[in-house]
């Protein structure tokens, strides 16, 4: 990451001068916006996202334009990593080559705002706080400013559960209604290793800290605390690294190898649970479509009896590069896309991009039985969370962090180092290359 940014800041530098030697700033766009003969927005707009997020993007188009009819909308594939490194590239060289509107992550948002504050179009500015209500207090957190202004419009959110193989669990004699508490799984997971041979998680030791950001985050903790501060050896930190060093002891992980090894794992029964965000479901069901009926979700669990069964795993929103050339039919598109029920419920229902606004989770699909997931309705499972979900502060040095505590992982788990001392060795590693101060 350290290597991709560098060269982030050396193509960002060349393109400046590139641009400054020609005179070519701004939007990529051709036509300028203008408003049409009825007053509403008019001219093009170009979009960019990947994979699924680009096809409920472009799903999206259609209904748009019944309401805006003069803005023609082209949604753009272009791959994560290209959105990130060109966006990067622009933003550092004034806004030269970007569309109109682009998909960030949410852990990632915090990054462009702070290093770019002046580059992101200010939404509340432009309307977007007459939405604020329509979303949870984690989705507002990540998508407005310190002074409260909306820079990035909320879209999908990942709701965390525990995916189960039904048949493993059954084989094991042990029922996931008895999982209350992250010490419950722990033995589950001992009866299901002694009954069955099977592993309970999976884990990229070296490269992933995915189950201890869930756990991070459901204590309502993260890298970095409301103040900015580094925060990775706090108590939360070091109870989420004791499950899973517990874990890791009792032989229940499996070390994978990358995302492959992950779905690998997943639909090849190595495991027996994967904590995920929502979004894993689309995973499973597309890579094991024969598995329909073998199995189930329920909530992450407490770090005590009645404790927050609730966190966040991945999720996107929608920015405007202040140097479009078509403001007004951008942030059209943008309010369209992320404030309107149709499009989110066909974003849904057709391609497993969970919605963050509120007024979805009133549709009869969230109620609706899932027979892949042995009849449960796991959409309702993961939308009565979304409102106990905890902030979390990412920061600009979210990435950073990110390698820090695999690094830390890897070192609990795969050197025996004793958890206090890699975390405080983590902690003064990110104080050392960040301005920020360790608690």
């Amino acid at each position: 990451m350290k290597s991709l940014l560098k060269s982030f800041a050396i193509m960002g530098f060349v393109l400046l001068v590139l641009a400054a030697c020609s005179g070519n700033g701004g939007s990529e766009s051709d036509s300028a916006g203008g408003e049409s003969e009825n007053g509403e927005p008019s001219g093009e707009i170009t979009v960019w996202g990947w994979n699924v997020a680009a096809q409920s993007m472009e799903m999206a188009v259609e209904g748009f334009q019944e309401q805006y009819p003069d803005v023609e909308v082209t949604v753009e594939d272009i791959g994560r990593l290209d959105v990130y490194e060109k966006l990067t590239v622009g933003l550092a060289s004034g806004g030269n080559g970007l569309p109109d509107v682009v998909l960030v992550e949410s852990d990632r948002l915090a990054n462009y705002q702070e290093q770019f504050p002046d580059a992101l179009t200010n939404l509340s500015e432009m309307g977007y706080d007459d939405h604020a209500d329509k979303f949870g207090e984690y989705k507002r957190s990540v998508t407005q400013d310190s002074e409260g202004d909306f820079f990035a419009a909320p879209w999908d959110i990942g709701p965390t559960g525990v995916f189960y193989r039904t048949d493993i669990f059954e084989e094991a004699g042990v029922n996931p209604d008895d999982i209350e508490t992250w010490s419950d799984y722990v033995e589950a997971g001992k009866t299901i290793k002694d009954q069955t041979g099977t592993d309970m998680v999976p884990i990229d030791i070296a490269a992933d800290d995915a189950l201890y950001r869930i756990m991070l985050n459901q204590q309502g903790a993260y890298y970095f605390d409301e103040e900015g501060n580094i925060d990775v050896n706090s108590e939360e930190s070091k109870k989420a690294f004791e499950v899973i060093e517990q874990l890791n002891n009792e032989d229940l992980v499996l070390n994978n190898d990358g995302w492959n090894g992950v779905v690998s794992a997943t639909v090849n029964g190595e495991v027996a649970t994967v904590p995920f965000g929502v979004w894993y479901s689309g995973t499973i069901m597309d890579q094991a479509p024969d598995q329909s009926g073998d199995w189930g979700v329920f909530k992450v669990p407490a770090f005590e009896e009645g404790g927050n069964r609730a966190a966040n795993l991945g999720g996107s929103d929608l920015v405007i590069p202040s140097a479009t050339d078509n403001k007004e039919g951008a942030y059209a598109f943008v309010e369209y896309f992320t404030t309107n029920v149709e499009p989110q419920m066909k974003a849904l229902e057709e391609l497993g991009m969970f919605p963050s606004l509120s007024a979805t989770y009133e549709e009869d699909y969230f109620s609706r039985e899932s027979e892949y997931f042995s009849g449960q309705q796991v959409w309702q499972l993961f939308a009565e969370q979304v409102a106990d979900i905890p902030v979390a502060n990412y920061t600009s040095d979210y990435s950073r962090a990110f390698d820090t505590m695999a690094d830390a992982q890897s070192k609990i788990l795969l050197n025996n180092a004793e958890i206090d001392q890699a975390l405080q060795e983590a902690a003064d590693k990110l104080e050392s290359e960040t301005d920020r101060s360790a608690n």
